[in-house]
């Protein structure tokens, strides 16, 4: 277990989340003697998100350790949100004593196959010799080609035993970083120089591939506009004069989806075309030719057959792009100041003074409170989704959102990993009140550990991005968390935890609030909440296809943008 640290160590990690017990002891003992700093957590998913948290806004491999039995069970979900948002991470099991296996020993279950759907790699350590290779390989696995979690379990006698391992010898395996054929980078920058109205979609893989430089590089020099997607939020600055919003079904722009909607040519890069982008397949295809970049092979054509697919880690793609394109005699286009006139044209309000409060006021309080460099981190509901819709994103990771998996109660042992990698950078969790609830007991880490970070809490009282979906049913059913006097009196819990807390029910007061929370948390070093609450049945425009957004809000009454 020495070596399996002192890898760790090399890796780069320098915080580990997890709760210790009796069949990860030996594994504790090593960590003890090295300089990785343990959050005891509360609850293993939760150290699960906090250790993505960690890894998403650091882009190295996250690690959580738990011990034998439900410990593995419960990072299951972790596993899952990793694999499904393309996070690096580690998870390290206990486990019975190899010859009790098949006895039903106490707290021993086969964490192996349960856990093989949701990592790349899951392993049973067999032999002590085996541990510096199986520790290395993990954290290889983890980083290489689409990156997502591995899982090692290790009887408790594995544990105890000794190999020879020498530090001064080692280090971290190579990670191979595909480039593109060259051929293939010709016929997309031909692609793109002869579209009329061409868009680049960048994707969560930009942000992973530390690739936003290049991305903007190639769009500068080709004057080609940028969208993004949930997970790509940040790779692009949005108040760039080539940012052209964001199109999909749920988060997307009112004219980020009429910009897509005219485009004809679309360079996807480290994009999934996941559901709530694309809606309708038919109307997001449309007669537009796409270019799928990406690191794994077979996530092109999985969705729908690209015209062109280029596999490639997303930085040298970029690069390459750009390279050709230089070549080329720059033409003028009047399609970036079409798109410019869509965004000035087709906004959303913000700006609304209604009591109770309707939720894109919290955005917009958000957005002109906290500066670029705030890094965000929200899970899912309609709070999401509004987020999405609303806040301003700048750079990359600083918008962190659990994206296909969406586990309620992410957002709060996230925002701890986040700071616990960045103890001087300002964090804000943007939570719904269900999604709260679901972890809340992590306060209590952050609150032990001195962790600050901001929490906003939109709070309606409901199961709101439920409610919505059952609209269609003519149902309100199982959903509503109002009762008595109110719902949880999440103020009086952030007390129980030792922590300061405000409710806001005025639009005006939104403001001070949120300087208060964030004066607070620096000065005590403790989670701070302000908890807004907000029209208890608002909904979020979003619809079946990008063409068909219902709007529930009043939108700003503006002359049409001609064609």
């Amino acid at each position: 277990m020495e070596a399996a640290v002192a890898v760790m160590e090399s890796e780069g990690v320098d915080t580990v989340f997890g709760i210790p017990g009796a069949a990860i002891l030996p594994l504790y003992a090593a960590l003890r003697k090295s300089g990785i700093r343990h959050i005891t957590v509360r609850h293993e998913e939760g150290g699960t998100h906090a250790a993505d948290g960690w890894s998403r806004v650091t882009g190295k491999v996250g690690v959580c350790i738990g011990t034998s039995g439900p410990a593995g069970t419960n990072m299951i979900t972790g596993l899952y949100t990793a694999l499904a948002d393309s996070i690096p991470m580690v998870c390290i099991t206990g486990q019975a004593v190899r010859a009790k296996l098949h006895q039903e020993a106490f707290q021993a279950v086969d964490i192996v196959e349960i856990a093989k759907p949701v990592t790349k790699w899951a392993v049973q350590l067999k032999e002590p010799g085996q541990a510096p290779w199986v520790f290395r390989e993990a954290f290889r696995i983890a980083r290489s080609g689409r990156p997502g979690p591995v899982l090692i379990d290790l009887p408790i006698d594995v544990q105890r035993g000794l190999c020879n391992y020498d530090p001064a010898l080692d280090a971290p395996l190579p990670v191979d970083i595909p480039q593109p054929h060259p051929a293939r980078i010709s016929a997309a920058v031909e692609l793109l120089a002869g579209a009329e109205r061409p868009l680049i979609l960048a994707g969560g893989g930009v942000i992973i591939a530390d690739a936003a430089g290049e991305l903007r590089e190639l769009a500068e020099t080709m004057n080609v506009p940028v969208q993004v997607t949930l997970m790509g939020k940040g790779a692009f600055p949005e108040n760039h004069e080539l940012f052209a919003g964001m199109a999909g079904i749920q988060t997307q722009t009112r004219w980020g989806n009429q910009a897509f909607l005219e485009s004809d040519v679309v360079l996807a890069i480290g994009a999934r075309f996941g559901d709530r982008h694309t809606g309708d397949l038919d109307v997001y295809r449309g007669s537009r030719k796409f270019v799928h970049v990406d690191i794994e092979p077979t996530q092109i054509g999985k969705v729908f057959e690209p015209d062109l697919g280029i596999v490639g880690h997303a930085r040298p793609t970029l690069a390459a792009l750009t390279s050709a394109a230089r070549s080329l005699t720059p033409h003028g286009s009047s399609w970036p100041s079409r798109v410019a006139s869509l965004r000035s044209s087709l906004p959303r309000r913000d700006d609304f003074d209604d009591v109770p409060i309707k939720p894109p006021r919290v955005y917009r309080e958000i957005n002109e409170y906290f500066g670029e460099d705030t890094t965000f981190v929200t899970a899912i509901g309609l709070y999401q989704i509004w987020s999405g819709q609303f806040q301003h994103t700048y750079l990359p990771r600083r918008y962190l959102v659990c994206g296909q998996a969406g586990p309620l109660g992410w957002e709060v042992p996230a925002a701890m990993g986040v700071k616990c990698a960045f103890p001087s950078r300002k964090v804000v969790a943007v939570a719904g009140d269900y999604s709260f609830q679901f972890l809340m007991e992590e306060i209590a880490v952050a609150a032990q550990y001195r962790i600050p970070f901001v929490i906003v809490m939109v709070n309606n009282e409901y199961l709101g991005l439920i409610r919505q979906a059952e609209l269609p049913y003519d149902m309100n059913y199982a959903v509503d968390l109002h009762y008595g006097e109110g719902g949880i009196d999440h103020v009086t819990l952030m007390a129980a935890f030792g922590c300061p807390a405000r409710r806001v029910e005025q639009p005006g007061d939104i403001r001070a609030a949120l300087a208060w929370a964030d004066t607070e948390s620096e000065r005590l070093s403790l989670p701070v909440l302000v908890e807004i609450m907000v029209e208890r049945e608002a909904n979020a425009a979003m619809g079946p296809s990008l063409d068909q957004i219902k709007e529930f809000e009043p939108i700003p009454e503006l002359t049409p943008v001609a064609d």
